[in-house]
């Protein structure tokens, strides 16, 4: 056995740091999830993918559905934690200037830009929406079409949207173990909020499908009332 010594991130990437230099790398996808079993705790079964034993108990990794997407790597090295470096812009590092530049380093939607590991880093699909309804900016808004003062305020939105939410879990969980983890939160604006009433305006909160996902947003707050019709997804979103 390998005792942990570090915990750390990269990207939506959990890191483990053993002993001798070596790195689990876990990256939970959508289902992915962890357990804390106390002693003798009997481990998950069909859900269970692997199992980590710790003095106090046992850290398991669980993925729930039959397509596995969940993914456990082992390397060895510092080194070799640079492939899972995707080159998104960490916006804990990032100024107004560097943002805007990696934004409009290429011409995407929104949606696509806030999502993509290799332009912005471990946002994912839930504080995308969130993001940009604090924003007001359709999801679906070309990136070289932002002036300069809706590039800032996209970046505010994402430093306070993840802020405030970073903070807030924290707090729920405090000392425990994060238990029902899950991307739908009360409290959040748009994301999974479909039909519901936008806490800004009132108005029912819109949805663009595609895939095994969806786009949440309010129509009046972020795209001048225009409703964005489903099938315009796979063209901008793809």
């Amino acid at each position: 056995g390998h005792r942990v010594v570090s915990l750390e991130r990269i990207g939506k990437r959990i890191v483990l740091g053993l002993e001798g230099e070596l790195f689990l790398v876990i990256h939970l996808m959508i289902a992915g999830r962890f357990r804390w079993l106390k002693q003798g705790g009997k481990p998950p079964g069909k859900l269970g993918l692997a199992c980590f034993d710790f003095p106090a108990g046992t850290l398991a990794l669980t993925e729930a559905g039959s397509k596995r997407r969940a993914s456990l790597h082992l390397v060895a090295g510092r080194d070799a934690l640079a492939q899972f470096h995707r080159g998104g812009l960490d916006l804990e590092t990032a100024t107004p200037e560097s943002f805007t530049q990696r934004l409009r380093a290429e011409n995407h939607t929104l949606k696509r830009s806030l999502t993509d590991p290799t332009i912005l880093d471990g946002i994912g699909n839930a504080y995308s929406d969130e993001i940009l309804h604090a924003a007001r900016l359709s999801p679906l808004r070309l990136t070289r079409q932002l002036d300069d003062a809706e590039c800032r305020r996209l970046y505010e939105a994402c430093l306070e949207v993840l802020d405030r939410w970073t903070r807030r879990l924290q707090a729920e969980t405090g000392e425990a173990f994060p238990e029902k983890v899950t991307a739908f939160r009360p409290g959040m604006a748009a994301h999974g909020r479909y039909g519901q009433p936008c806490p800004v305006c009132g108005a029912p909160i819109q949805r663009i499908r595609y895939a095994e996902n969806e786009t949440n947003y309010c129509a009046t707050c972020q795209t001048g009332g225009k409703v964005l019709a489903d099938n315009t997804t796979s063209r901008f979103l793809k």
